[in-house]
């Protein structure tokens, strides 16, 4: 039986990841005090991965007037990803870090490792600022995803962060009514 990981502090690891043309370190220390996004993806040079990237990519201005910081995270190492960064057009826009996981310790540690292939599943973590899990989404490696509805999310997350005892409904979006659980909503929603 898997335990599920939400609200559940990451564990600690270090990598090299690829940002802005330097190689940086990164562990969970660099999480702490901020919001942060693990998006897991199989593999560079691949098909769907450069599709999903790119939409964060073409999104990120929004993740980080959020507070978030997003990491891009595959087994490949650092040096795969420059290469990919350097040749393709779309991972050339790229400007949050992607993070080599050559050693699969961090995909081993997300629950998103495919053992017998060596690759991460399509798995996205969205991280609190005291290193807690708060949502997770995996997807079948056919299915991208959307960094529009991922934004939705992490906007609700933190909404109900900031307000205790409310919480956010389906399809909430930024300036709509949230609810407040009690006894007298039971059996009127």
């Amino acid at each position: 039986m898997t335990m599920s990981l939400i609200n559940t502090e990451i564990k600690p690891f270090s990598a090299t990841a690829f940002q802005n043309g330097q190689f940086i370190p990164v562990s969970e220390a660099d999480l702490k005090g901020k919001w942060s996004v693990f998006f897991f993806y199989p593999a560079d040079f691949t098909f769907v991965c450069p599709t999903e990237l790119g939409d964060l990519a073409d999104h990120y201005a929004e993740f980080q007037k959020l507070g978030v910081e997003v990491y891009g995270v595959s087994t490949d190492t650092h040096f795969t990803h420059k290469a990919w960064h350097d040749t393709s057009e779309t991972i050339g826009k790229i400007k949050y870090p992607l993070v080599g996981d050559p050693t699969q310790a961090i995909s081993r540690n997300f629950g998103v490792l495919i053992e017998e292939a060596g690759l991460a599943e399509r798995g996205t973590f969205v991280i609190d600022p005291a290193g807690r899990i708060q949502i997770i989404e995996i997807n079948a490696g056919g299915v991208g995803r959307n960094a529009e509805e991922l934004l939705r999310k992490i906007k609700a997350a933190q909404y109900v962060a900031s307000h205790p005892g409310e919480v956010c409904p389906a399809k909430w979006q930024e300036g709509e009514a949230t609810l407040a659980p009690s006894l007298d909503l039971v059996g009127k929603i």
